[in-house]
């Protein structure tokens, strides 16, 4: 589990903050590709209350994901990229993030730091990076 601290600071880390496994937290880098936080907030707790496990979300009515996830928009592609993820993630070793469709950079390197604890990463990504200065390394360290 995900162990990061309460603190509203770290609102843009929301998603960590409402995720307990590898698989809810690929879905909530899927739902924050091409949208905002502030709507991801609103929409994962819900659809993490339907569909909490890969398995279970397979099974799922693909009308019942878009009425969820519609908030977010791009609801065909981002309901195709969490199902085929899902799948992926049902024989995935828990290595590298990459070979699960629809993750990137971001959600490898989210990966990395908050389930392997691998604070050696260099993301791209601001929030990740103002993260890993302020929160791992208490301002030690700079990433660029």
């Amino acid at each position: 589990m995900v162990k990061i601290k309460n603190n509203p600071m770290l609102d843009e880390l929301m998603v960590q903050q409402q995720i307990e496994t590898p698989w809810q937290h690929m879905v909530g880098v899927i739902m924050l590709n091409q949208t905002h936080r502030k709507t991801v907030k609103k929409v994962l707790p819900e659809f993490l209350s339907l569909w909490s496990t890969a398995p279970h979300f397979l099974t799922s009515d693909p009308s019942d994901v878009y009425e969820i996830i519609k908030p977010l928009g791009l609801v065909v592609l981002r309901e195709k990229r969490l199902r085929r993820m899902s799948q992926d993630y049902l024989s995935w070793n828990g290595e590298n993030a990459r070979l699960l469709y629809g993750i990137g950079k971001y959600g490898s390197d989210s990966y990395e730091i908050f389930f392997k604890q691998n604070f050696s990463v260099q993301p791209n990504d601001k929030e990740l990076i103002r993260y890993l200065n302020e929160e791992v390394d208490q301002g030690q360290r700079t990433i660029l």
